[in-house]
């Protein structure tokens, strides 16, 4: 199937999605799925068997992180930040929807995130598909009934079945040309396949009349869970960045029109959006400062390196420390699957509230300047997106808070009136010393290394927006040192790319620690 390749959005995929703990990967990622899932049935669902690739990440880890209660919640329509995500399985046994999570080999080789689902419907309806997981939230269904679609959950998509000879009829009822972002038509054994990206859904009068033609085998529909991208990415590229930089503007300015022209709302409602996204960090900071329990392998102690702080206790303290353990204590939620927002993934969804809550408190930045820093920030995330993935299982540890670095140190730069040049500059060298970290997390549990790399990661951050700002000359520009950065996560063996099985993962101390929550069986049961 010939499409266009993916536009990527700021609030799509890199300051978002808004998420419940502890991966974008594998549980915001699971629960749009299931969303997918629900709407391809196209009625209550019965049954549904997720089957994972033997050996693969989701195989590893898919209970610890949640990923079949992101599943669960999805599929029976609830939402990921209710307060039944965690009841999402024993809802779904209430609902009568029996949900099956499998382990097989695959005959093909698959994305390390793929999964096959098998789903029937109340009312017989049957859908197989193939699909697959690829960072910060983000998904694919790659195949659905034996056809190649791409269904990302970022259009409403309208998918026909039919008899070869009559698809000439369907485009008049289908024809709302200013709401098609993307069209395609397939043939396959006498039959045909028309797949339509809308931006708005077509109204209900005609997808009734639609199913009323004789020859038309088969209906599927889909509703987006993120902004659909109505407009062109006005850049791809770090050099393309800054050439519409030219006109004096700064990063954070670059990504605000990028955004607004892509998603076509204006620069107010954008910047609106993001501070909301500020203030929901914000809160994640301040929760998790008092986090006393619900993680499953440590203890919380943001809160008392703080207070250590406060009293003049440490070696050194101020702002470095402050940034630190600020991003420690969003970590803290999110591994107690509270919300927090992705940025760019769970797993690295500390760095960046810790270096913007600093900013403010520090700079005293006011709402227009914090979005923007988070702008800016959002801009060295879009590069890796459209280069690269944010996908731990992919390229390893150096494309989440590796990414995450890179990205705080330009909004650090934004914030004290630095050019669009040297915050990209100041996000290269912080890639440039994160590069190759490898995703080793202990247990298969999104809390060490994680926490402390989170809280490392903010406090350099600042370190690499003096050494630009100072005067240090990066010889690799972003753009070059981002395709570095993939070409090294690929030579990383899967043990270490999210699996658990290399790195500090294999410690004794690590193997030999108690969970705190619940113990899990070598199969991913719960056995408490």
């Amino acid at each position: 199937m010939v499409r266009n390749l993916k536009k990527v959005s700021i609030f799509n995929e890199v300051i978002g999605p808004i998420m419940r703990g502890p991966s974008s990967s594998h549980t915001a990622a699971s629960f749009h799925l299931g969303k997918l899932i629900r709407d391809l049935l196209d009625g209550e669902p019965d049954q549904v068997i997720i089957s994972f690739a033997k050996y693969s990440s989701y195989a590893e880890v898919y209970h610890q992180q949640g990923s079949d209660l992101g599943f669960a919640t999805g599929i029976i329509g609830e939402e990921i930040t209710s307060d039944g995500f965690l009841n999402a399985l024993k809802n779904a046994g209430k609902k009568g929807v029996d949900i099956q999570f499998k382990i097989k080999e695959f005959k093909q080789r698959v994305h390390p995130n793929t999964i096959e689902i098998k789903g029937t419907s109340k009312t017989g309806s049957k859908i197989e598909a193939l699909a697959k997981s690829v960072g910060g939230g983000a998904v694919q269904i790659d195949e659905l009934n034996g056809w190649p679609v791409y269904i990302t959950g970022d259009s409403y998509d309208i998918i026909i079945e039919t008899n070869e000879k009559i698809i000439a009829d369907l485009p008049s009822l289908t024809n709302q040309s200013e709401q098609i972002l993307e069209a395609n038509e397939q043939t396959k054994d006498k039959k045909k396949l028309l797949v339509q990206k809308m931006s708005q859904p077509l109204e209900n009068d005609i997808l009734k009349k639609l199913g009323e033609l004789e020859g038309v085998t088969r209906i599927w529909t889909t509703t987006p869970f993120f902004y659909p991208p109505i407009g062109e990415p006005l850049f791809k590229s770090g050099q393309d960045m800054l050439a519409y930089a030219n006109n004096n503007l700064s990063l954070g300015r670059v990504a605000l029109e990028y955004e607004s022209k892509l998603l076509g709302i204006s620069k107010h409602e954008a910047l609106n959006e993001m501070y909301r996204r500020y203030l929901l960090m914000k809160t994640g900071v301040d929760n998790g400062l008092k986090l006393k329990d619900g993680m499953q392998l440590l203890t919380p102690t943001a809160g008392k390196i703080w207070q250590a702080e406060k009293e003049n206790k440490l070696a050194v303290g101020g702002l470095h420390t402050k940034a630190a353990v600020r991003a420690m204590a969003v970590m803290h939620v999110n591994s107690s699957m509270g919300v927090v927002c992705a940025a760019p993934t769970g797993g690295a969804a500390g760095t960046l509230p810790g270096v913007f809550t600093t900013l403010v408190e520090e700079k005293g930045l006011n709402q227009e300047e914090t979005a923007l820093a988070m702008f800016a920030a959002s801009a060295i995330g879009l590069i890796l997106a459209t280069k690269g993935t944010f996908a731990a299982e992919v390229a390893g540890c150096q494309v989440e808070i590796g990414a995450a670095g890179a990205m705080a140190a330009a909004a650090v730069v934004e914030a004290v009136g630095g050019s669009a040049s040297q915050a990209l500059d100041a996000a290269a060298i912080s890639f440039q010393n994160t590069m190759g970290s490898v995703c080793d997390l202990v247990q298969g549990i999104v809390e060490i290394p994680c926490h402390t790399r989170n809280a490392i990661s903010a406090s350099s951050a600042f370190v690499c927006a003096d050494l630009i700002l100072g005067g240090y000359m990066n010889p690799i520009p972003i753009d070059e040192t981002i395709e570095a950065v993939m070409s090294v996560g690929k030579m990383l063996p899967r043990e270490l790319r999210c699996t658990a099985l290399g790195g500090i993962a294999l410690a004794p101390s690590a193997i030999g620690m108690k969970n705190l929550k619940y113990s899990v069986s070598s199969t991913g049961e719960d056995i408490n």
